[in-house]
């Protein structure tokens, strides 16, 4: 039987005519006897392979199964426009990075305004050579459109690095150089890029690896450009683009009302408003500090917080709501009100951590003048505590980090197998073969960036004083290579990632406790390591579907990440020096750092106070330990299960998506993933299932409209509404009615913990 797969395999990389004839002419072929190296939740087990297109709806709704290898790429209007954004939109982010709600401008808002530039480009520049360089190449094409958003996009988030500048300037009044600052950024956001080049082969050529993210981006692409395939199917109503323009105008129109007239549509903690003083009640149905038991809110951004509910399969959303509600629902209230962890002291859901005396954990009082732990000082003050979610998350996360390997080496052991033998040539899906016509990068391309980029690792760490030695440097590296492609198989089916922060957080406070920056370093290079990696490959997986050439696509995500990171850093250099009251819990316009202040806490609870004053025997959170065997077990158990009874639901079952769905708490809030869910439920389900061809045709392209929608109403929001004036327009009339303070004004609001102590009570352990 293998010998005939393999056989059918080859014949199938050939992609001639003759042989789609032939696949017509022969006996229906089900789909998952072509393409199934595991069993896939994301397949329909019953669809009949008629044409050479994916097996997938999902990627069949969105993407062409056509090429032109013709259309020019990387153009200088390519190059122009998209290093233009590469600029503007990692800017933004990181401005809106320390605020909450945050609202993270996506490579959708370059996707959009390009496609006129472009257009615009085209029409009106003359078409001559600028030193031997075409000034118009003619039309403006989906695949340069592609390559300008892959510019914008690859860089566009907030560098995690820069959350350890910053940390190091308010926690421990540090401040370096730049140039200490731009080889930390640019060595922890490319030195993954290396692994990226090496994962493609697992996570981008197979067919199942779908990244459903993607999928919206190219369904805006192909909008956008009238393209026209057949897995868009027949129906019939308005066309795509007008249905985009409708959705983006009343998106933008729609989030005045929840972001700044209407704040209460955002917090819709209706039950709150209730009975404001009732602690309990507040707890349960708040959303600053609650577990979002209201259900409801009317705000796109708070919805798509944690990523848009249009772009994740409903088997996988509904993993995430199922870890939320027995984790967060059950679990979280059961270990709360039972005074767990002396939980009742503190407020139910917090991102920060609070000392013996129930107020927010003075580091300064703990460390020495090098941000190292002074033992003496630290058992005068008090031990570290945690809210109850913020310590279950710890818990959570140490479960996914054993469940992944497991749960990888379990379903995915094959797959890997078998890619690590086959060529793109090979692969049995009609986009890989015809990728295999374009030159691939050399090896030794990305051999280059990785040697530079730890070059400037080691200069950084050892120039100036960090605490940190290059043999953790190499360890962190290693912990990275080892998760990348486990996790990026999980990601590119389920749509969510898992984070190994907090494993090199626990790994890095054993080998070198009590020292913050090395913590940081440790977990950056550990994670991030990881996590570019899969930005890359997300990157290349949207090159793969939208037919753009390798080599092009590798310099433009190299040379748009590099400005990226030093834009980053100069705005934030900015923002610290000329927004006053930044990071501060009240600060006006909502520059609290949310991230920043989880990031800071970790390196208080993992860097200066360290894990064995934590989790070791005898500790306060020494229960939370057990996860990772628990993490390791139940997808045994369930891979077990599914052997003897291989229908029954337990094939939906995804643990790693379980344990890792709700990392984003902190700094998530409850109420971000149970509007989420809902939303997820009503069109990945209903509607999917109930209406296919609707969802089809609008799905991918609704998600895109209102997350543009979004994006460009708060950038005019801020710039034209609160930052004028140091947000003193309307300060006494629209910012303080009803509607825009009835959410902030109870116990939800101010984070009431159960119990409040009296002046100079403590609470907690007499010793630590």
């Amino acid at each position: 039987m293998a010998q005939n797969v393999e056989a059918s395999e080859r014949n199938s990389s050939e992609g001639s005519i003759q042989e789609k004839t032939d696949i017509e002419k022969a006996p229906a072929v089900k789909l998952q006897d072509v393409v199934n190296d595991f069993d896939d939740p994301n397949i329909d087990k019953e669809a009949i392979l008629l044409e050479d297109d994916s097996p997938y709806p999902e990627v069949r709704s969105a993407v062409a199964n056509t090429d032109d290898p013709s259309m020019p790429v990387s153009s200088l209007r390519v190059w122009v426009i998209g290093l233009i954004w590469a600029m503007i939109i990692p800017g933004m982010n990181q401005f809106f990075f320390f605020r909450f709600p945050s609202v993270n401008v996506g490579g959708i808002v370059a996707q959009l305004i390009s496609f006129p530039i472009g257009r615009a480009w085209a029409k009106f520049l003359p078409n001559v050579k600028v030193f031997g360089i075409q000034l118009n190449p003619g039309p403006f094409n989906v695949k340069e459109h592609v390559l300008i958003t892959i510019m914008a996009s690859v860089g566009a988030g907030s560098a995690y690095a820069t959350d350890i500048v910053a940390v190091q300037r308010v926690y421990y009044n540090q401040t370096y150089t730049f140039g200490y600052q731009w080889m930390i950024v640019m060595s922890t956001q490319l030195i993954g890029f290396s692994i990226g080049g090496i994962a493609r082969r697992f996570l981008v050529q197979p067919p199942s690896m779908i990244w459903p993210a993607n999928l919206v981006t190219c369904a805006l692409f192909n909008t956008l450009h009238s393209q026209v395939y057949a897995g868009i199917g027949n129906r019939g109503g308005i066309s795509r683009e007008r249905f985009f323009f409708f959705g983006f105008l009343a998106s933008t129109c729609w989030y005045f009302f929840p972001g700044y007239i209407f704040q209460a549509l955002s917090f819709f903690n209706w039950v709150c408003w209730i009975a404001p003083n009732n602690v309990v009640v507040n707890q349960l149905f708040g959303y600053s500090s609650g577990l979002g038991m209201s259900l409801i809110t009317f705000d796109w951004a708070q919805i798509a917080y944690i990523g848009s509910p249009l772009a994740t399969p409903w088997w996988a959303e509904a993993n995430v709501a199922a870890g939320f509600v027995f984790f967060f629902w059950i679990i979280t209230p059961i270990l709360y009100y039972t005074n767990v962890w002396y939980a009742q002291f503190m407020p139910i859901s917090s991102r920060t951590s609070f000392d013996r005396f129930g107020n927010e954990y003075d580091v300064s009082k703990i460390i020495n003048d090098d941000a190292t732990l002074n033992v003496m000082k630290y058992e005068q003050y008090s031990p570290l505590f945690l809210s109850t979610t913020f310590a279950l998350s710890y818990g959570l996360s140490f479960a996914s980090i054993t469940a992944t390997l497991m749960h990888t080496f379990l379903y995915f052991r094959k797959q890997i197998w078998v890619q690590s033998r086959r060529s793109m040539s090979e692969q049995p899906d009609i986009h890989a073969r015809l990728m295999s016509k374009y030159p691939q990068v050399p090896e030794w391309w990305y051999a280059t960036i990785f040697l530079t980029m730890f070059v400037f690792g080691v200069i950084s760490i050892e120039v100036w004083h960090t605490q940190f030695p290059v043999w953790a440097f190499v360890l962190a590296l290693i912990i990275s290579f080892v998760y990348t492609i486990p996790i990026g198989m999980i990601q590119a089916i389920t749509n969510q990632q898992i984070g190994l922060n907090v494993i090199t957080e626990l790994v890095i406070g054993y080998a070198l406790p009590g020292r913050p920056v090395a913590m940081m370093m440790f977990k950056t290079w550990g994670y991030i390591t990881m996590a570019q990696a899969l930005t890359f490959t997300s990157d290349f997986k949207l090159g793969h579907y939208m037919k753009i050439p390798p080599r092009p696509m590798f310099w433009a995500q190299v040379v748009a990440t590099v400005v990226a990171g030093t834009v980053q850093l100069g705005v934030q250099a900015w923002m610290f020096t000329n927004i006053p009251g930044m990071c501060d819990s009240d600060q006006p316009n909502g520059f609290i750092c949310p991230s920043t202040q989880v990031f800071g806490t970790a390196s208080i609870i993992w860097g200066v106070i360290g894990p064995a004053r934590q989790f070791s025997q005898g500790q306060i959170y020494y229960g939370l330990v057990f996860f990772f065997l628990i993490g390791s077990a139940l997808p045994l158990l369930s891979y077990l299960i599914t052997l003897k009874w291989p229908n029954s639901f337990l094939k939906y079952v995804n643990f790693p998506v379980i344990f890792s769905g709700t990392g984003l708490i902190p700094p998530a809030t409850a109420f971000n993933y149970v509007p989420w869910t809902i939303v997820g439920f009503v069109f990945n389900y209903v509607i999917r299932r109930r209406h296919f061809s609707w969802w089809t045709k609008y799905n991918y392209v609704l998600s895109a409209a209102l997350d543009s929608g979004v994006a460009v109403s708060a950038i005019l929001i801020f710039f034209c509404l609160q930052y004028p004036r140091n947000n003193t327009i309307g300060a006494d009339t629209i910012q303080t009615w009803w509607g825009n303070t009835v959410s902030f004004n109870n116990a939800d609001g101010a984070s009431a913990p159960l119990k409040v102590l009296a002046p100079g009570d403590t609470f907690g352990p007499t010793t630590w």
